[in-house]
């Protein structure tokens, strides 16, 4: 007797910068979210899908909860709070090598008008000596009724298969939403930007990630066989478009390369990627740029 197909979805939320988007990767099989060691590096509700042939679960990758500092940060922390009430289960992710703040508090107050089952997930277990666990666990134990905790690691993949067939048994039955090799709902277009956008962070000082945005300007195959992408790197100020240009024009060219090399293995295929950089004064707190850029709760991707 067969059983019956289960689906549902899942929110991940957290800090930034406590590994959502190396989970969701690690879940998936494949990148679907840029990862990257400075905070705030997702910006819109990534959705990974995880499916087996019993079972599909949808995720949702959000932005860092963090208290906003402009409009940005504004839509960032709206995009993560409103899929709280969307789902069948919220993951609250927590970093093992760092400890229970006010921005972990804000974000618990929150899951508090939840109606849903949390889970609490400690991740970076493989950074911590093992006897450092209880005393972790315990700490956030004491602040809410988790639906259950799973010490993990989502680089190296401990106790992540545990988690998944523990959601699973929650989940109700339900359509296959998407086909078995699906991994992500987003357009290619949307892949390739957050591409860029990683490549650059890796290439460039602290003050750069917060004030950047990358801009698909078109994607189409050109007369030698090759993708054509032109795309459009937006920043603050002149001095930001110095560092991500380099001396000579050097910096710009490691950000292309890098990024050409991901998007070919993507996609399958040759690419010839052209970079812009533009200088865009105050885009983060400008209602018409954010739009524009993909940032806002009527163009979520």
């Amino acid at each position: 007797m067969s059983t019956a197909f289960k689906s549902g979805f899942v929110a991940i939320v957290g800090r930034p910068n406590v590994g959502k988007s190396t989970f969701l990767n690690r879940v998936v099989g494949q990148k679907v979210a840029i990862m990257s060691d400075k905070a705030q590096t997702t910006r819109n509700k990534i959705q990974g899908i995880y499916t087996t042939n019993e079972s599909q679960i949808v995720f949702l990758d959000t932005p860092g909860i963090h208290k906003p500092q402009n409009k940005l940060d504004e839509y960032m922390d709206q995009a993560a709070l409103s899929s709280l009430q969307e789902v069948e289960a919220v993951l609250f992710m927590v970093s093992a090598i760092e400890t229970r703040g006010a921005g972990d508090n804000y974000i618990i107050d929150q899951l508090k008008k939840v109606k849903t089952p949390v889970y609490l997930i400690i991740n970076k277990i493989d950074e911590v000596d093992p006897n450092q666990l209880l005393p972790i666990m315990d700490t956030y134990k004491k602040a809410y009724p988790w639906a259950d905790v799973f010490p993990i690691s989502a680089l190296k993949g401990n106790n992540v298969d545990q988690l998944l067939d523990s959601l699973v048994k929650i989940l109700p039955e339900g359509p296959q939403y998407y086909p078995d090799d699906q991994i992500t709902d987003h357009p290619e277009r949307f892949i390739v930007q957050e591409i860029i956008r990683e490549k650059i962070l890796e290439n460039t000082r602290q003050e750069i990630p917060h004030s950047v945005a990358v801009y698909v300007e078109w994607m189409r195959p050109n007369d030698a066989g090759k993708l054509q992408i032109e795309a459009s790197i937006i920043v603050e100020r002149d001095g930001q478009k110095g560092i991500i240009v380099g001396k000579g024009g050097q910096r710009l060219k490691y950000i292309s390369v890098g990024a050409r090399r991901e998007i070919e293995k993507l996609l399958g295929t040759k690419v010839n990627l052209k970079l812009w950089v533009h200088v865009q004064s105050g885009w983060r707190d400008k209602a018409t740029a954010l739009n524009n850029l993909g940032y806002s709760s009527k163009n979520d991707y």
